[in-house]
């Protein structure tokens, strides 16, 4: 069909045309059409042309909102993409596509979190994390960025949520910053933003905020001197309760509340007196290499093990089978007027400070104790022999000197290990 430039149509003869198909010239027609009986007429444009010798329509839109001068444009356009080589039609389908896939794509900051979260919460320690991570974020960022798009997220953004809380809730505004960089870092992985992190604390919001230890200084747990130990334990010992034994065992294996309350009858070992934690469950600095901690057993350790219950994977476990809560010992703890400030964590220190200050045992034995990280020949050694007979006999005097009378806390002598 060829296409002429002779204008045909007038904007009266458009408003009034009847059915059928007028052509205004270069391949722009006019298209009036019958609705259902009694709804009138449809008038629209169409711009027809021919490629690859296939006779093609494409719509420009109708007479209501396209006139006559601007419809004469749309087909102007439209042949100078046919000139260009460019199909008008397949050029707006190809866009149509995109802005579908890019609508598919588009997440909100809160969307990228969940979708975070779930991904993650199977290989966190326990459901709690997952809702605490939902709680902080719900609190802290939606307000402020959950409903933005995950690639809309900026500087002055992240500054927004964590400003207000880091000076008077610091531990909870880093948790919070960590978290948007977690999700954000997401994000960029599944190619739903780029560009710098903007929640990224090295080298970016230290450059905006002032650390946390200049706005919350470390508060350490708070320890019992170790010559008040015997007394607490005497006390302790006289508490009859699943949580003074579960204490009272992770006292003496220097242990974090965590790795007893975790605790399974496979990590024993009876005939060579020791309990496995596994890696995976200890805590340890990022990006630190972690090994199983094997922890040498005194006799009174075993005798609190002795007196367990069989009926549960879980040594300190409650009568429906689930671990003792963490709060548990805590709770004793507090119970025991023994001072507020005073943690299961603390008990940690309280050895560490008995081994340095009673005991010849090198610093590399007890920090072996405390599950610390220390250079690998070192562990090497301590793993071995008699290495580990010495960390037994350690243990042991730390037994004996924590069930001693507390009459006689005061008449330290110095432990030393044997020679050989």
């Amino acid at each position: 069909m060829p296409i002429t430039l002779e204008r045909a149509l007038t904007p009266l003869f458009c408003k009034n045309a009847p059915i059928g198909f007028h052509c205004d010239g270069g391949g722009l027609y006019l298209s009036v059409k019958s609705l259902k009986a009694g709804e009138g007429v449809s008038r629209s444009w169409i711009f027809r042309y021919r490629r690859a010798g296939r006779l093609r329509d494409l719509g420009l839109g109708p007479i209501t909102t396209v006139g006559l001068a601007a419809a004469r444009e749309r087909a102007r356009g439209a042949r100078q993409k046919l000139l260009d080589g460019i199909d008008p039609i397949e050029e707006r389908r190809a866009a149509r596509v995109a802005a579908a896939v890019s609508a598919a794509r588009r997440m909100t900051f809160e969307e990228c979190a969940d979708s975070f979260i779930d991904a993650n919460s199977s290989g966190w320690k326990s459901a709690k994390h997952a809702d605490q991570w939902r709680a902080t974020l719900k609190t802290y960022a939606y307000p402020v960025i959950g409903s933005l798009p995950v690639d809309a997220v900026e500087t002055v953004l992240v500054m927004k949520i964590l400003e207000p809380i880091w000076s008077t809730k610091t531990e909870t505004a880093s948790r919070v910053r960590g978290r948007i960089e977690k999700v954000l870092d997401r994000a960029k992985a599944l190619k739903l933003r780029s560009g710098d992190n903007p929640a990224r604390w090295t080298g970016h919001l230290d450059h905006l905020l002032p650390a946390k230890s200049q706005v919350a200084p470390v508060k350490h747990h708070e320890a019992l001197p170790y010559t008040d130990l015997p007394q607490f334990m005497g006390k302790l010992r006289q508490r009859d309760s699943l949580s003074a034994r579960a204490l009272e065992y992770t006292i003496l294996t220097a242990a974090r509340t965590g790795d007893t309350i975790g605790a399974v009858r496979s990590e024993i070992d009876r005939k060579e007196g020791t309990w496995t934690v596994p890696a995976a469950r200890l805590k340890g600095k990022k990006g630190a290499r972690l090994r199983d901690h094997v922890v040498p057993l005194s006799d009174r350790a075993l005798q609190i093990l002795d007196g367990l219950p069989e009926q549960s994977l879980y040594l300190f476990a409650s009568e429906e089978g689930e671990p003792l809560s963490n709060m548990a010992m805590l709770e004793l703890l507090r119970g025991m007027g023994f001072g507020e400030g005073l943690t299961v964590h603390g008990f940690r220190s309280t050895f560490k400070d008995w081994a340095s200050e009673v005991t010849a045992y090198p610093n590399e034995m007890s920090e072996l104790a405390l599950a610390h990280a220390v250079a690998d020949k070192v562990e090497a050694a301590y793993r071995r022999g008699d290495m580990r007979e010495k960390r037994r006999r350690m243990m042991q005097g730390w037994a004996t000197f924590a069930n001693r009378p507390s009459s006689s806390a005061s008449k330290i002598v110095p432990i030393r290990p044997n020679a050989n």
